[in-house]
């Protein structure tokens, strides 16, 4: 027990509990949004497609983590656009940039000369190797996010829900989507280092998912998807240190048994009030 009461006063720790809370905000206002557009692949999509600007950023010398945020604003705009214009299906779309961006990253970070980085780190991430910079980074976007969703909270709710309806009543859908696509592809790439490519669409999934089983309401299930979100971090993040074993894939067990537990807790809360 002492143990775990000394981990708190580890600086490193307390960098990962800042990030964690934070990166639940962001996740939970960010993932609510992409789940009330029905297409949770988006981030997929724009988060596979950041490693191509990690691989070429890393080949040019660059900060990886501006060649990710590079190429993830690229992907989602981009995405967006080929959906506004009708030139492919988006789910093509989505499918054939994760491929490209994956497919450019591992080619340029194998031809970049001398020492090639350890992939682990952005596949899984680190939320241990937090530093207070990107805390930092986290809170900015979160405090940019937050603020723009209580300024134009019911244009980007009426834009996500039914686009065609919001540009007949004239709305601006495109300004507010390709806005959201970029604060999606910002909150994907603060949140890399963390959870790493391969885990980070959960983290904009899972707590969402799990909200809704209570609520389907906006607003509802941001502050819900808060709560899970930080409670499966924390639990993961103790247990990881406990096992010694990855904090990332961790922070997305207990994020799924957390949903899981939920999920059977709730379908028995309906059957009994189904037999009453």
């Amino acid at each position: 027990m002492n143990d775990f009461i000394q981990l708190f006063q580890y600086t490193f720790f307390q960098n990962a509990l800042y990030a964690s809370l934070l990166i639940s905000i962001l996740s939970a206002i960010i993932g609510t949004y992409i789940v009330a557009r029905k297409n949770v692949f988006i981030s997929g999509g724009i988060t596979h497609a950041s490693f191509g600007g990690i691989g070429i950023a890393y080949y040019m010398g660059l900060n990886p983590f501006l060649g990710a945020a590079f190429f993830a604003i690229l992907t989602g705009t981009g995405i967006e656009w080929i959906s506004n214009k009708g030139k492919m299906r988006e789910d093509s779309a989505i499918a054939i940039l994760w491929s490209l961006g994956m497919a450019l990253g591992i080619i340029f970070v194998f031809l970049t000369p001398g020492y090639a980085p350890n992939l682990m780190s952005f596949l899984f991430g680190s939320i241990l190797s937090v530093g207070l910079a990107d805390v930092y980074a986290i809170l900015a976007l979160t405090l940019l996010t937050g603020l723009f969703f209580l300024i134009f909270y019911r244009p980007i709710l009426y834009s996500a829900f039914d686009a065609e309806f919001s540009k007949i009543n004239g709305l601006k859908v495109a300004i507010f989507r390709y806005t959201m696509a970029i604060l999606v592809a910002l909150a994907i790439v603060v949140s890399i280092r963390a959870m790493g490519i391969i885990l980070v669409l959960s983290l904009f999934t899972i707590p969402q998912t799990t909200a809704m089983l209570y609520t389907q309401q906006f607003r509802k299930i941001v502050g819900l998807a808060i709560i899970f979100g930080l409670v499966g971090s924390l639990v993961g993040l103790l247990a990881a240190y406990a096992m010694n074993i990855p904090s990332g894939a961790t922070i997305i067990f207990s994020l799924t048994l957390q949903y899981l537990m939920l999920k059977a807790v709730h379908s028995i809360q309906l059957r009994l009030k189904q037999s009453a």
